[in-house]
């Protein structure tokens, strides 16, 4: 690959376009950050703050089928759908549905280990001298299940992580007790496993925008603007129409997570992507903390110990960028709490409802745009963008550095859904 310096604008300042724009400024390259919104105020700010190494498998696991109708009328079910957005829905979701097989499931493992399986490390990395390192947190992971046979009906998941070297610890409700004591009362965990060598992030959201404050600092530009065209001359990209204005640059990458897709078909690629909405409920100044994150099996989402707060975050919903948050996940998320902590009190509680990009095969698109010279892609990672963020901007700045990386990119393709870049 041939080194040379670069001007770069990443669209996008979530914490995958943050990392993209560090990386490439430790390759000297000069960086352009330009979001709508500002660093970390979309999904990068909303998720669970869990590094999430071992979740390498995919939310269409074997079986899915059969549950959604169930899920879909239940009120006791973490799946949310808006009837009316069901004809923009089903194009993408039929698809989609039809990964929920073994060998599918064991694929996607496979391509996102290399991406997440180190997030840990792979944070500490990229906070390095930037002043963002203390929002980095070392702890376990637990999955908390009501009985032994829940844990056990996850035989595939957890044969998978054991295959990919994850090691935990098994618990029976009284060693989980005295592991975590505040989920001494709760009906919901009557057994757990214990990840070990995980982390989570105390505040996401501030801890992105340490990182631009660093990126900044160190030269990037910031600008707040809606990206509305990769503007190209032959075949190359020239800059970026954001703003009302074109910004000159000779590389693009885009970052912008669930509205990435729009502007990455205007460079001839196919994008099977659709916003799959999460949701998060915040509890202030909190009477008791947990020792770690838990995924509560009940609920299917991840209680997280954060700065001054406890986290409750996950859930899916399919209503299109346009829907208004939903009450019902919220009246889940409190339903399960008052049996998963019944002593916990709190001062006040804020609510979240934001966007992942979810993808059809649920792996990324990482790398070069093929057709279009100095156009790159980092987006789709679902449900483990922040998990993946580093590494994807650490693997792009390589490429677009001229430094090879060292893993085999071509599971995460770009062009891997356009007929004439199929290989």
């Amino acid at each position: 690959m041939e080194k040379s310096k670069k001007t770069v604008a990443i669209i996008g300042a979530g914490i995958v376009g943050v990392s993209t724009a560090i990386w490439l400024l430790r390759h000297d390259q000069d960086v352009i950050l330009i979001d709508k919104s500002g660093p970390g105020e979309g999904t990068s700010f909303g998720n669970a703050g869990l590094l999430a190494s071992a979740s390498t498998l995919p939310v269409p696991m074997p079986g899915l089928i059969g549950k959604v109708p169930r899920m879909l009328l239940s009120k006791d079910e973490p799946l949310f759908l808006r009837w009316r957005h069901l004809p923009k829905l089903l194009p993408w979701l039929l698809p989609y549905l039809r990964h929920a097989n073994e060998a599918a499931a064991r694929q996607r493992a496979r391509d996102m280990l290399p991406i997440i399986g180190d997030s840990l490390n792979d944070h500490r990395a990229l906070a390095e001298g930037t002043g963002a390192e203390h929002y980095i947190v070392p702890c376990d992971y637990a999955f908390g299940y009501r009985t032994r046979a829940g844990y056990d009906a996850d035989h595939l998941a957890w044969s998978v992580r054991k295959d990919q070297g994850f090691q935990w610890v098994e618990m029976d409700r009284a060693a989980f007790s005295d592991y975590d004591p505040i989920y001494a009362k709760t009906d919901l965990v009557g057994f757990a496993a214990v990840l070990k060598d995980h982390g989570r992030i105390i505040d996401p959201g501030g801890y992105v925008k340490a990182l631009a404050t660093y990126a900044e600092a160190r030269g990037a530009r910031f600008v707040k603007a809606d990206v509305t065209a990769v503007v190209q001359a032959n075949g190359t990209v020239t800059g970026v129409r954001a703003g009302g204005e074109t910004i000159a640059c000779d590389t693009v990458v885009l970052a912008a997570g669930a509205w990435s897709k729009k502007l990455a078909e205007s460079l001839g690629i196919s994008v099977p992507l659709h916003p799959e909405s999460g949701f998060h409920m915040e509890l202030w100044d909190p009477s008791q903390v947990p020792h770690t994150p838990l995924m509560l099996a009940a609920g299917k989402f991840v209680i997280t110990p954060m700065e001054g707060r406890i986290r409750l975050a996950g859930m899916v919903g399919y209503g299109g960028f346009e829907a208004t948050p939903p009450r019902a996940p919220y009246k889940l998320f409190m339903k399960y709490l008052r049996r998963a902590l019944p002593d916990l009190r709190w001062s006040r509680t804020t609510k979240w409802m934001g966007h992942r990009p979810a993808i059809r095969d649920s792996i990324p698109l990482i790398g070069a745009v093929p057709g279009v010279e100095g156009a790159f892609a980092g987006f789709g990672h679902d449900h483990v963008g922040l998990t993946g963020g580093p590494k994807t901007g650490r693997i792009l700045a390589q490429v677009i550095s001229g430094t090879p990386p060292n893993i085999n990119l071509a599971p995460y393709a770009p062009g891997r859904f356009t007929a004439r870049f199929k290989t």
